[in-house]
């Protein structure tokens, strides 16, 4: 049975997955360690994703990542929530425990705002924040961003009740009453001058699709910090319009990185050799990303 012995399986389940860095990273990872470990992508229709937690069990994998369209969905399929992904609502790291039961945590959020104070020195507590999106990676950031101190968020979405669900959230863990919502296409320029930090959250401008933006950027503050959790391409068209209205941008490779290490680090137990993982992942980008 898969699981036993030296290595294990590990992988990621996503609709559609085939843009996934993730194989490449955990891999190199593995290698570097000398583990014996394999990770691998699974694509997993939404109307599948039962079976495939069942299969889990079945095979003894040991762990999956889970991304778009499954980070709430499958909640209902596992025994154990991390409190962290309890509250956050979304899970995105699946553990097989010793006694074959399967734990949600989610690293998102964590992963994110690791990378959003290393690389931009935000102070959170005065900046005024504009969250695009409201699924499951806005939850986990959101939350993090309150654990962190941040202290007004605005919270855009196509669809103003998602938005209205996840100011809910937010307010019940932090009891903050600076949390809002509008629809995106209440964000004109004079709004958009209202933030310090814009944080994208959604997977629009993602490859193959690299031309998409999720809004226009005409109007932000000059310095305004624009960030954006797509990291494939590395340098979106998104973070290529921040920049041209004099914008500091906060690409997506560090969230995705950190995430990962978290992840890595509750698959197996050992330290993440971060270096390792971003140097295999920048030189897949380089040549163009995942084809």
């Amino acid at each position: 049975m898969i699981g036993q012995g030296q290595g294990k399986l590990f992988g990621l389940m996503a609709h559609p997955v085939h843009h996934s860095l993730s194989p490449l990273m955990h891999n190199a990872a593995y290698k570097a360690l000398g583990i014996g470990h394999q990770y691998q992508a699974f694509d997993i229709a939404p109307e599948q994703l039962g079976k495939a937690i069942a299969a889990i069990r079945t095979l003894g994998i040991g762990g999956v990542n889970v991304s778009i369209p499954h980070k709430e969905k499958v909640i209902e399929f596992l025994d154990e929530i991390d409190d962290e992904a309890k509250v956050i609502g979304a899970v995105n790291t699946i553990v097989r425990q010793e006694d074959g039961r399967l734990k949600g945590y989610n690293t998102d959020g964590e992963g994110y705002v690791r990378s959003l104070l290393a690389e931009t020195k935000v102070e959170l507590p005065t900046a005024s924040i504009l969250l695009l999106g409201a699924g499951g990676a806005a939850k986990g950031i959101g939350i993090y961003l309150l654990k962190m101190g941040a202290q007004k968020i605005t919270i855009a979405n196509r669809t103003l009740a998602k938005a209205e669900e996840l100011q809910k959230q937010l307010e019940a863990y932090s009891g903050s009453p600076h949390i809002h919502t509008l629809s995106l296409e209440e964000l004109d320029e004079t709004k958009l001058g209202e933030f310090t930090l814009i944080i994208h959250t959604t997977p629009t401008g993602m490859w193959p699709n690299i031309e998409q933006v999720p809004l226009s950027l005409k109007g932000i503050r000059p310095a305004t910090i624009v960030s954006d959790i797509v990291y494939n391409p590395l340098h979106t068209a998104f973070l290529k319009q921040a920049e041209s209205e004099g914008a500091i941008i906060h690409e997506g490779l560090g969230m995705f990185l950190y995430q990962g290490a978290l992840a890595f680090e509750r698959f197996t137990g050992l330290e993440a050799p971060i270096e390792v993982m971003k140097k295999e992942v920048v030189e897949q980008l380089q040549l163009g990303g995942k084809q």
